[in-house]
């Protein structure tokens, strides 16, 4: 029977938010895997497994450099998914700047490095965050007139050594939601919308609800293309065993990519568990092959 690592973290002292590990475990257990969930920094022989997949490693961006050095030893000794050079790409969300070179429609992104000047909009409102992030970790949304709050946010990140992405504040996320489609084994299998996670005023190192309002949604074809042609733009097209493209509209009312998480997405099985046999199928056929 194949060996399945499904890559996690190890949360403590507060219990895993991580509520589709254990059904995912199980499910794959009964359909005839040895499975089992393993923190990824522990002292682990990853060549045990036929297969190593990344499925909850939310403290990654805390250590990016550590977890993407993890990523290349465990791709050596196993079958890694998302292999580790798609991990290395998808952790530095400088890769909008790739997929808009590349054609695929994505929120308007600048940078600003440590010692960059530090330039902000004064004409809209915009956010600010890092470009290796997750769960709204060190975002916030400012008007022209938050000047130096934002000021204040950069040195921090600055000071952590962390590189600042400034987008414009997509308004069309107000009334729309920001739209999550979910690809596995090279379909898509699922889709879900959630409200704005970023109120104004509040401070960016304030804890936020990454996903506030979800509920399960039927994409658009404008959607679905969008997010495909995001996929294709990958470099060196690899498979992906896993995929979630985030979209919401811009000031045109077409889908946008505001981000495409290659690495660990929330796959949301409790909202969509009819999607759990195609999961449990797309993982055992890549363990096999």
């Amino acid at each position: 029977m194949p060996r399945v690592a499904l890559v996690t973290y190890d949360p403590r002292p507060e219990p895993s938010k991580d509520s589709d590990l254990p059904v995912l475990v199980e499910a794959l257990r009964a359909a005839g895997a040895e499975a089992e969930a393993v923190f990824w920094d522990a002292d682990v022989d990853w060549s045990g497994y036929d297969l190593a997949v990344i499925r909850s490693t939310w403290d990654y961006s805390w250590r990016a450099a550590e977890f993407t050095a993890w990523a290349e030893r465990c791709g050596k000794a196993t079958r890694l998914a998302n292999p580790a050079q798609v991990v290395r790409w998808n952790t530095d969300k400088r890769y909008l700047g790739e997929l808009d070179r590349a054609g695929v429609p994505v929120v308007p992104t600048g940078y600003i490095a440590p010692g960059d000047p530090l330039s902000l909009p004064t004409d809209h409102e915009y956010v600010v965050k890092p470009t290796s992030g997750a769960g709204a970790r060190y975002a916030a949304r400012y008007t022209p007139e938050r000047h130096e709050d934002a000021v204040r946010q950069l040195e921090r990140m600055h000071a952590e050594g962390l590189t600042a992405m400034v987008q414009p504040y997509m308004r069309g996320i107000d009334a729309g939601g920001e739209r999550a489609l979910q690809f596995f084994g090279g379909r898509l299998l699922h889709a879900s919308r959630k409200r704005a996670v970023l109120a104004p005023g509040t401070a960016f190192d304030a804890d936020k609800v990454a996903h506030p309002g979800l509920e399960a949604w039927t994409p658009t074809p404008a959607e679905v293309a969008v997010a495909e042609r995001a996929l294709a733009a990958v470099p060196e097209a690899p498979e992906l065993l896993y995929a979630r493209v985030d979209l919401v509209d811009g000031e045109d009312g077409q889908p946008r990519v505001m981000e495409l998480e290659l690495v660990e997405p929330n796959l949301f099985l409790f909202l969509h568990p009819g999607s759990l046999p195609r999961v449990v199928e797309a993982v055992l056929a890549a363990a096999r092959r």
